[in-house]
């Protein structure tokens, strides 16, 4: 199963179980043409950011999703780092049982 896969089914699964939670890709991966990711780049998209934003309470739950044999990059943990060095939560979640546990986990915790 691929990140992209993984993350349709997640997100599939939190609006299905969950509709009135706000959760959002943030879209800073993948392969684009050089001019439009010169274009986002300006516009502010940022090399290491976690793939979903949670923006139910405060202040916010960061999630990275990975799939079992995946691993964070220089940059994400870099991101990671600062996010949580401001106070935001950031869940690393390796396969969609992670992602649905620390997700539950956010918001019994609200």
């Amino acid at each position: 199963m691929t990140e992209h896969q993984l993350q349709v089914l997640f997100i599939t699964w939190c609006r299905s179980h969950y509709p009135g939670i706000t959760i959002f890709a943030i879209p800073n991966g993948g392969h684009r043409h050089q001019m439009v990711a010169a274009k986002m780049k300006a516009e502010g998209v940022m090399a290491g950011v976690p793939d979903l934003f949670v923006a139910d309470g405060k202040p916010g739950l960061f999630i990275e999703l990975k799939t079992a044999s995946g691993r964070l990059s220089e940059p994400q943990r870099n991101v990671i780092d600062q996010l949580r060095n401001a106070g935001y939560p950031v869940a690393i979640c390796y396969g969609l049982d992670q992602a649905k546990s620390a997700f539950i986990s956010y918001l019994e915790s609200q």
